[in-house]
């Protein structure tokens, strides 16, 4: 009876130390194909320190020259006119106090706007002095930062404007085994509030597409959170300790195990 016993407990205590790590699957959890086709893309809100890419086109090559700084001339000390303006001159750094400076038009406030909203405003704008002007508004420094338990952690900067919280942790080469996937937090400067507000998603949950905060916004910040065992590693003063007191568990019962069947 006694070595039966002890053969159980040791049993258990291997299996218990053999145990999987739980929610390693991305939206393992719930329906999947029904949460993912409800998820919306709400578009950039753009921010103060945005960098805007605007070109304006219209059927009359003349008249839309002024509103496009790669088409005007620069010009030297002398009043000479210089060489044109590169290509990279028709960004805007969106100001401290949320405008853009437009030739022309002057000051426009864009801050908290959509690319589509700030579109919209100069397209009624440009009306005044063009005919059927074309507008294309671009992000040119979409970056966002993803720190904590992934492959490669640090600034990143987004080839696409439409991110989702997936793609970002690509970016960072995927979470590691040891990241807790349940507890990823997102750190978003808030307009309303004026500071940094921080949000919890579970990406062991399908419905995470459904989150206002699953697509992201230029300039926040993914952190990955370690599961507990690896935190407990990193607190003692010898990182191998936990799974060393592991395995010297697991011994000392193949130890006793073997006592007991001497006796």
């Amino acid at each position: 009876m006694k070595k039966s016993l002890f053969f159980l407990m040791i049993i258990l205590l291997l299996v218990s130390s053999c145990k999987p790590k739980q929610n390693m699957i991305y939206m393992s959890n719930n329906n999947f194909e029904q949460e993912v086709s409800q998820a919306r893309y709400e578009g950039l809100h753009i921010q103060e320190g945005d960098m805007l890419e605007i070109i304006v086109t219209a059927l009359d090559d003349l008249a839309v020259k002024p509103f496009n700084r790669t088409t005007m001339q620069r010009t030297g000390d002398d009043g000479s006119a210089g060489g044109n303006i590169r290509l990279g001159d028709n960004e805007y750094q969106v100001t401290s106090e949320g405008y853009v400076i437009f030739p022309v038009l002057g000051n426009i406030y864009c801050k908290g706007m959509t690319k589509q909203q700030l579109k919209t405003e100069l397209d009624t704008r440009l009306k005044e002095y063009l005919v059927d002007p074309v507008v294309t508004v671009r992000h040119t420094n979409f970056n966002i930062s993803v720190l904590g338990d992934v492959g490669s952690p640090g600034q990143k900067t987004s080839p696409t404007e439409k991110l989702n919280v997936f793609q970002a942790l690509a970016l960072a080469g995927d979470m590691r085994d040891s990241a807790n996937r349940t507890q990823v937090k997102l750190i978003r400067y808030s307009e309303e509030s004026g500071k940094d507000v921080t949000y919890t998603l579970d990406l062991s949950e399908a419905s995470v597409v459904n989150s206002p905060f699953y697509y992201l916004q230029q300039n926040d910040i993914l952190y990955v959170e370690p599961d507990r065992n690896k935190q407990i590693a990193a607190n003692t003063t010898n990182p191998n300790r936990a799974l060393f007191l592991q395995l010297m568990g697991v011994v000392l019962g193949l130890v006793t195990f073997v006592i007991a069947l001497a006796k």
